[in-house]
């Protein structure tokens, strides 16, 4: 059956003075572009990205756990303090009571080496980051390779182990200033608080001391994930701090100097 509203609805306006022709459509206004997601940390009411803080989440007998990659089912909480301050929240029952108001529940536990499993799973998702990055040809191993790229302008982020030389570190650092017309100006590697052998089994090669990333895209994923495990672990210890300020930025920048450094290469 027809329906009179219906029908109304149905008709196009026509324009006046052209039977039959039909009004252009208005255009509608561009959409503003939108901001990632953002989330507060639980200790410190501090809002920020989510790929810069930590989610933890609960498992079904309710231990507390990590959830870096924001995958696990269900509520959760973000923390976005280093270690330090989590553990200083633990001991002082801060982040019970900061977690029971998230999960609406006092039925949780917070394992004895929360701190640890963070840390450990930080750490993992950074070098999972490089190798990912490493299978699908957007990074660069090998001294003379890097400086090759460098030297062409190709070279966006560089990273040193904790035992590399301070003179190969050095040299690469140049080459990178060079090739990006910025000599004088600071721009370095960033030494990762591992060894090459952790490096080199991150990315499936033999004695990886120094990395590069030639592809831009890649060098932000990759310095987001150094930055959030940076950040959390807090300044190195002075055994695997750096030699000269050529070799590249230590851990005890966090990570501002990660996001400052790969901030100034992508520029």
């Amino acid at each position: 059956m027809r329906n009179p509203r219906n029908d109304a609805a149905s008709v196009t306006p026509r324009a006046s003075g052209h039977r039959g022709q039909r009004t252009p459509a208005t255009p509608r206004p561009p959409r503003e572009p939108r901001e990632g997601p953002e989330r507060s940390c639980i200790l410190t009411r501090e809002t920020g990205a989510r790929g810069t803080l930590v989610r933890l989440a609960l498992s079904p007998d309710g231990e507390v756990l990590p959830d870096v990659h924001a995958k696990a089912p269900g509520r959760g909480a973000w923390i976005g303090v280093d270690r330090a301050a989590l553990d200083a929240a633990v001991a002082k029952g801060r982040l019970k009571g900061a977690l029971s108001r998230a999960f609406k529940t006092q039925a949780i536990t917070i394992p004895d080496d929360l701190s640890d499993r963070i840390e450990q799973a930080l750490q993992r998702a950074a070098l999972e980051r490089l190798g990912l990055e490493s299978r699908s040809g957007k990074l660069v191993t090998g001294g003379e390779r890097i400086v090759k790229a460098a030297r062409s302008g190709q070279l966006h982020a560089l990273y040193h182990a904790s035992d590399a030389g301070a003179d190969g570190a050095g040299k690469l650092a140049q080459a990178w200033r060079v090739g990006s017309d910025r000599e004088g100006s600071g721009v370095r590697g960033l030494e990762l608080p591992v060894g090459r052998t952790i490096l080199s089994l991150a990315l499936g090669r033999e004695n990886v001391v120094h990395v590069g990333v030639t592809d831009r895209s890649a060098a932000s994923r990759v310095g987001e994930a150094i930055a959030r495990w940076l950040h959390f672990i807090g300044p190195v210890p002075s055994s695997v701090s750096c030699e000269t300020e050529s070799q590249g930025a230590s851990a005890a920048g966090t990570s501002a100097a990660v996001q400052t450094t790969t901030k100034q290469e992508l520029e």
